[in-house]
């Protein structure tokens, strides 16, 4: 089982004043999934906090997927990408490319997430927006490639010709 951990970046979260409800929606998402939720945290719009908790839940929880939620958007104090770019090693921009392409479909507001993804070490950390609503939407299109990234990463799969069976429809055609 994929271990796996939730951080929102938010202010007034952090502070008590609104109750965070897309983190728990991204670690039920998690959990249906078959992962196991080891940690879920909220962290201040503070990139040096975010950076930090990023690797710590990296480095010292142990998760192999980290999401975080909130922070994705044009707001100054929106700078949870910043984070991100700052701690991966490689970039992932096929993840934030799905998602944006998907929610274009449900709103056109979708072109304005920064949101971002990529590798630190053994962990795959995906930026996610701060709503619930847009947490489901986001996440619903990657979340079932997640696991094969995940295993490739890890070195737990090694090959993926013989996964046809998970391919898109252009794939099963060749």
């Amino acid at each position: 089982m994929l271990k796996a951990s939730v951080i929102t970046v938010s202010d007034k979260g952090f502070r008590g004043e609104r109750e965070d409800t897309a983190g728990p929606l991204a670690a039920d998402m998690l959990r249906g999934a078959g992962y196991e939720v080891i940690a879920r945290t909220i962290v201040p719009d503070e990139q040096p906090l975010i950076e930090a908790e990023l690797r710590r839940h990296a480095d010292e929880i142990g998760a192999s997927l980290i999401l975080t939620s909130g922070g994705t958007g044009f707001s100054k104090r929106d700078v949870t990408p910043e984070a991100t770019l700052t701690v991966c090693e490689r970039m992932v921009p096929g993840i934030p490319e799905a998602m944006r392409a998907y929610c274009l479909n449900i709103t056109n507001r979708a072109m304005l997430s920064r949101a971002t993804a990529g590798i630190y070490h053994d962990s795959l950390i995906v930026n996610l927006p701060g709503s619930p609503k847009a947490v489901r939407e986001n996440l619903e299109p990657v979340l079932p490639a997640l696991e094969h990234g995940l295993q490739m990463l890890l070195g737990t799969k090694s090959e993926c010709a013989s996964e046809l069976n998970n391919a898109g429809p252009a794939e099963k055609e060749q």
